[in-house]
């Protein structure tokens, strides 16, 4: 009943209730300390049970005996939740709305033992089970006279008693079965044997089964008085199963703050949300810590960075820690934060594409968009992810713009994500608007996940092509023609901006001279291509690694596809150089041998040997 109620858990919009809640788990949590063993009972069953009440439905033993332990499991939370008073004052009180049922309790174990009616539930009920056990033994002495009287031994097939239909008897020959004073209550398989009930039992025999329907009528009326007994109290019952799934279900969520290392955040209704080192609960330790906020100075956050930098993330974090919030549950944050109660959070994440309907993932999430905009009011909290995309960048980025500032006009607390540069710029100047980037580190060419509120996502395209070696003079270029402004770049590490500028020089000439059929003068200069360099070669349209450095005549050897090739070094881009690829202490054997003549030369260098080293081609 307590998963039930836990997989039915919806948010409240009331601040008194939200608050009353997460009080509740914060005290359960200080409970757990003390002592992590809550007597709270499975109450698996209790629900059928009760809802049999008052329908002339006569309760069974075990069902009574599932009773019993729900009424010992309310006295032992009583005394649990009352020693602590001082630790968790409010949902200690609860208990005080338990009503005492040890009479019923009493009576249950009274009459219920080993798992039916007991035999002093009713002195009637004794009476006639003392009859039924003399009967018995009675019977028992008069078989064994038959079995062991030497008249009657050559007409049975075994010395035994056996026990057809309830009845005694005892097993003849076909061919003796006049010869025993009896009645025929069955036969062997293969009809040599024939199980005659003596004459002398079969009259105490009737007289037992007469007392069994007595037994049984008396056990019905016992158990009567204890469905009785409890329909009377269906309501205290009630009322005890209901604190019984509540303290579980508070308890559950204690564990699981515990589990998150969750906390309770303060409530607000100015629509303000802040979260100092919030984590996706699903993301656990792994996930980068969330420092966010919305709804000082603005209500309306715009989200760039680059792809896999973890802009869906932190939407669906926002999202998800105020809904658990709004139900009850601590979220996974540092003290300090804050949530704003929405009464609807509406949603565009991912691609909603449906076959059926013939939908497009752009014509789907419109659709979607269509139905926000409708539903939108000023207590929504509207989260949208790559807004605008799946269309014309151009009629994508009017689309975005206008929508945003329609919810911003409804009043809603907005978070989106987007890669137009254009939203970035109306965010920053749009009143309400802000801007926030998702970090990118160009040194790792890795993204940190960590959310900058203040500021855009800067161009990643550009720096990734710098650090991969692109000369900077050709970055500005199309940073002028993107964004038709000028800005410096300064060259990647692992060459020197003369070297480039030099590089670049001389290609341009080359290329030059070649176009006006003009003969082009050799030259020494030669970049220097290491061992273990990712060049491209434009003239096959590949990628290769370098296994020898240039000679003298400027031709290297690459590793193309498994097959060494040679190539002279002006065919030869450098992409990215070997240090960038591989620690100091690699070894590009493994790369460029083949693992027989790796293991040969170990073998060599420990021992003579005759095998020889195959030079592939």
């Amino acid at each position: 009943m307590g998963r039930e109620c836990i997989q039915n858990l919806q948010p409240s919009f009331v601040k008194k209730q939200i608050e009353a809640w997460l009080r509740e788990v914060t005290e359960a949590k200080e409970v757990l300390k003390i002592s992590t063993s809550v007597p709270i009972p499975s109450l698996k069953g209790i629900s059928t049970i009760l809802r049999n009440l008052h329908k002339g439905i006569v309760l069974r033993p075990d069902q009574l005996m599932e009773i019993h332990e729900l009424l010992v499991c309310i006295n032992r939370i009583k005394r649990f939740m009352k020693d602590k008073e001082y630790t968790a004052p409010t949902i200690s009180t609860y208990v005080y709305s338990l009503y005492d049922l040890q009479d019923i309790s009493d009576e249950i174990i009274r009459c219920i033992r080993n798992g039916r009616v007991d035999d002093y539930a009713s002195k009637e009920l004794l009476k006639v089970r003392k009859q039924i056990s003399i009967l018995e033994e009675r019977i028992k002495v008069r078989v064994e006279q038959v079995i062991k009287s030497s008249k009657n031994s050559k007409y049975l097939q075994e010395n035994i008693v056996s026990v057809r239909n309830g009845r005694y008897v005892i097993p003849v020959k076909k061919e003796y079965r006049k010869n025993i004073n009896g009645t025929v209550l069955d036969t062997s398989a293969s009809g040599s044997t024939v199980y005659i009930e003596p004459a002398e039992i079969g009259s105490i025999q009737d007289e037992i089964e007469l007392l069994k329907l007595q037994e049984e009528a008396e056990e019905h009326r016992v158990l009567s008085v204890l469905t009785g007994l409890i329909e009377d109290k269906e309501t205290e019952i009630k009322l005890a199963v209901d604190i019984m799934v509540q303290y579980d279900v508070i308890f559950a969520k204690a564990k699981y703050s515990n589990l998150i290392a969750g906390i309770a955040p303060q409530i607000n209704e100015r629509h303000t949300i802040r979260l100092k080192k919030a984590r996706h609960p699903l993301l656990g330790e792994k996930a980068v810590p969330l420092d966010f906020v919305i709804g000082e100075g603005f209500d309306a956050l715009v989200i760039t960075g680059p792809n896999t930098g973890g802009k869906t993330v932190t939407v669906k974090t926002v999202g998800l820690l105020t809904m658990m919030a709004q139900a009850g549950l601590h979220i996974p944050a540092n003290d300090g934060s804050e949530i704003a109660i929405f009464e609807k959070i509406l949603v565009d994440i991912g691609d909603g594409q449906s076959l059926e309907q013939s939908l497009s993932t752009f014509s789907s999430r419109i659709k979607n968009i269509i139905e926000i905009l409708g539903e939108t009011t000023p207590k929504s909290l509207v989260l949208l992810d790559e807004l605008g995309s799946g269309t014309d960048p151009a009629e994508g980025m009017g689309l975005a713009t206008v929508i945003l500032e329609e919810l911003y006009h409804k009043g809603a607390t907005l978070l989106a994500t987007t890669h137009y540069s254009e939203i970035k710029a109306y965010a920053n100047e749009k009143e309400g608007f802000e801007n926030g980037a998702m970090e990118f580190d160009v040194e790792t060419l890795q993204p940190t996940y960590r959310l900058i509120i203040g500021r855009g996502g800067e161009s990643q395209a550009f720096d990734i092509a710098l650090r991969l070696g692109m000369h900077p003079k050709l970055i500005e270029k199309a940073h002028g023609v993107t964004y038709k402004e000028n800005r410096t770049y300064e060259a990647s590490p692992q060459y020197t901006k003369q070297q480039l500028e030099k590089q670049l020089a001389l290609n341009a000439k080359h290329i030059w001279k070649q176009k006006h059929g003009q003969k082009v003068e050799k030259t020494t200069e030669v970049i220097p291509f290491k061992r273990g360099d990712n060049v491209q070669i434009p003239s096959i349209n590949e990628m290769g690694i370098v296994s020898k450095p240039a000679n003298e005549k400027g031709d290297v050897e690459v590793l193309v596809k498994g097959e060494m090739m040679t190539f002279n070094h002006k065919r030869l881009v450098m992409y990215i150089p070997a240090e960038e690829l591989y620690p100091e202490d690699y070894d590009m054997d493994i790369i460029f041998e083949t693992k027989e003549n790796r293991k040969l030369r170990h073998a060599m260098s420990k021992r003579h040997t005759d095998e020889v080293i195959e030079k592939e081609e």
